[in-house]
């Protein structure tokens, strides 16, 4: 009897550790631990207060405020300012595929969103506890996420064979410590983290539940902003070409939370190709307004009567890595397009830059709730003394490199 109840008890913890949160009470936060990687201070009471005396993290700290403050100055802040006067009334839920741990867009052009759902090949990873890296692994790891991050920090986009170096070396690895990053660059407060699986009909489980063979794996993360209201992240590893969704429950889930607004930028021009029709179908489908750059969803596959477009930036067609993806519909549309003072997208320089806002016309007929804040078509963009040459290749990449995502 004794020996029955001791088994039960073990049981019974097992389970309950399980269930915690990916960090123990008597180690440090998520949040704190997002705030640290982020080079923020965390709270007072944090075992990671200490490492704050770090040389390596006061230089690490000195770095990302420099860093991100100049992002907000160029690009953040114009975008929040867009998105105000451009997005009427978005919906709860936003959609981003192929987005790698880009949160920091997310919630640069749909801050109202209460659900995000970010969407890659690359995995969710881990973050260790910081307080028992061994001697010297401190700087180690803040240099991987800093070397993580210098791409999309200059560049507004993530390089994916950069990324899968950086992301499976050192002590920090995945996606997770990236979201950590921008969740507390972009002010919000972490809650609650915790593994998620989805089974092949999208049903969602957590802990030490079974999903069965095929579970899409992926992280829950409860945050907060300013105003303290919660709100949710979703990151899902999965396959989005026509055979890793057919596979998988990623897109069922979606569909529970639809409909919602859709990001699509810098996507190596996948939404192109015939093995990502699913996915395209897909966003088409479940979004009322889709945000773009000409790498998204081809022109051609819009039903004109379903969708009205607002162009911004300038359509230079693509850059050479992308050969054969030039859209003539897509340059016909911008001649119309209205200017916008912030660059994104592998065209990454201002007044070099295309954005379309596509809002979906109600199956009524009537006007779309998520319209532009002006009624009036848009003014034609000023037209340019001189046609600018295409931007180099960032970093001259050499034959074969791979540009993917965000």
């Amino acid at each position: 009897m004794f020996q029955s109840l001791k088994i039960a008890a073990a049981a019974a913890a097992m389970f309950f550790a399980a269930s915690m949160p990916l960090y123990a009470a008597d180690t440090a936060t998520a949040d704190d631990t997002a705030r640290f990687l982020a080079g923020m201070p965390p709270s007072a009471g944090s075992p990671l207060m200490p490492l704050t005396k770090d040389p390596s993290w006061q230089r690490h700290a000195k770095f990302f405020d420099t860093a991100f403050g100049q992002l907000e100055q160029r690009q953040l802040s114009k975008i929040h300012s867009w998105a105000e006067t451009n997005l009427a009334a978005p919906r709860p839920t936003m959609f981003y595929m192929f987005s790698g741990p880009d949160f920091l867009y997310a919630n640069a052009f749909y801050s109202k969103a209460s659900t995000y759902v970010l969407s890659a090949l690359e995995p969710v990873g881990s973050v260790p506890d910081l307080t028992r890296l061994p001697h010297g692994g401190i700087g180690a790891a803040l240099y991987s996420v800093e070397r993580s991050l210098g791409s999309i920090l200059s560049f507004s986009f993530f390089i994916t064979k950069q990324m899968k170096t950086d992301l499976h070396a050192g002590q920090l690895s995945g996606t997770l410590p990236i979201l950590y990053v921008f969740l507390a660059r972009s002010g919000k407060t972490i809650r609650d983290v915790s593994p998620i699986a989805l089974d092949d009909k999208g049903a969602a489980y957590f802990a030490n539940e079974n999903p069965g063979p095929n579970a899409t794996r992926g992280v829950r993360i409860i945050f907060a902003g300013s105003d303290g209201a919660e709100k949710t992240l979703y990151y899902f590893s999965t396959d989005l070409s026509n055979s890793g969704v057919k596979a998988s429950g990623f897109l069922k889930f979606c569909a529970t939370l639809a409909p919602g607004n859709s990001l699509i930028k810098s996507a190596s021009y996948l939404l192109h190709s015939g093995n990502f029709t699913t996915v395209r179908e897909f966003i088409l489908a479940n979004s009322a307004t889709i945000i773009q750059d000409d790498s998204g969803v081809p022109l051609a596959y819009y039903d004109p009567k379903k969708w009205r477009f607002f162009p911004f930036g300038r359509y230079l067609g693509p850059i050479g890595e992308f050969p054969g993806r030039h859209q003539q519909s897509y340059a016909e549309l911008f001649r119309r397009a209205q200017p916008m003072d912030f660059g994104i997208g592998y065209r990454w320089r201002t007044h070099e830059s295309n954005l379309l806002l596509s809002v979906k016309v109600p199956s009524d007929g009537s006007a779309p709730v998520e319209s532009t804040s002006s009624t009036e078509p848009p003014r034609p963009a000023p037209r340019a003394r001189r046609v600018p040459r295409p931007p180099r290749d960032v970093g001259e990449p050499p034959r074969g490199f791979r540009w993917f995502s965000r």
